[in-house]
């Protein structure tokens, strides 16, 4: 038996992208399959049904896991709030509750100056990370309460060090990492664990980043101390895996961030 088996976990943004060399890109699709490794029941979310179908076609077949993919998009036109229920209902359906959530998806316009920036381009990373999140993390809240379960956030390097280019992605991140620290002090006394990565991983995103934004890109992305860019399944997926281990409970009422490269700091 694997540590998550008989677990559920939704992931949002888990749909399966694919690097030039055709090896996996998707933070979201390596924390996926670490987590079918375990044995997890799988909820995936993302916009493209293809990839969401493509990833369940995967993870199933491989894994032998029961995979639910969810077409749900958080943005400044939906009704929100009734997006993010309809995700949480047919995970509760299937599965009979929920006992790890993942708030991974992101989408940003990332390269244009904070003078250039556009409402809209603004609105699009709000919208999908931070209010993702916030949503997110009150619907699951009631489940989460009753397994003693389990919030990993997605932060950035981005909004730590102030990156050329991505003011609205910054601002969502830092804004992430602001709404975690409030809920590890608020649900601390439900024995939830909420934990913050801020990832530094070679990703099918940061791959077009690069392409499309050279200067932007030697400006902001280091290489890490270690020598090279996280594996998404096999060091970002696997972190997740452990922090969601029912072994694993960090209960301060503080968060603990995992930075790319720079371990552990609570």
């Amino acid at each position: 038996m694997g540590s998550l088996t008989g677990k559920t976990v939704i992931i949002t943004g888990a749909g399966r992208a694919v690097l030039s060399d055709g090896s996996c890109g998707s933070i979201g699709y390596g924390i996926a399959t670490a987590a079918a490794k375990e044995g997890a029941n799988l909820v995936i979310t993302g916009r493209n049904m293809d990839k969401l179908n493509a990833a369940k076609e995967e993870l199933e077949r491989l894994y032998g896991v029961q995979v639910l993919p969810v077409q749900a998009d958080v943005n400044a036109g939906a009704d929100n709030a009734a997006v993010v229920q309809n995700v949480v209902d047919q995970a509760v359906a299937t599965f009979g509750g929920i006992d790890v959530l993942i708030n991974n998806a992101q989408a940003s316009a990332s390269g244009v100056t904070l003078a250039d920036h556009t409402t809209a381009q603004f609105d699009l990373a709000v919208y999908s990370g931070l209010y993702a999140s916030f949503y997110y993390m009150q619907a699951c809240y009631p489940h989460l309460v009753k397994s003693e379960g389990t919030v990993i956030n997605f932060a950035s390097g981005a909004g730590l060090f102030g990156n050329f280019g991505q003011c609205a992605y910054a601002a969502a991140k830092e804004g992430i990492r602001g709404l975690s620290r409030v809920a590890a002090t608020e649900w601390a006394k439900d024995r939830i664990g909420v934990f913050v990565i801020c990832p530094l991983a070679w990703t099918a995103q940061l791959e077009k980043f690069e392409q499309q934004y050279p200067e932007a890109f030697k400006a902001n992305v280091k290489m890490p101390p270690a020598g090279h860019y996280g594996d998404v399944e096999k060091e970002i997926g696997r972190v997740c895996v452990q922090l969601a281990s029912p072994d694993f409970k960090f209960m301060t009422g503080e968060t603990l961030t995992l930075e790319g490269g720079m371990g552990l700091r609570p």
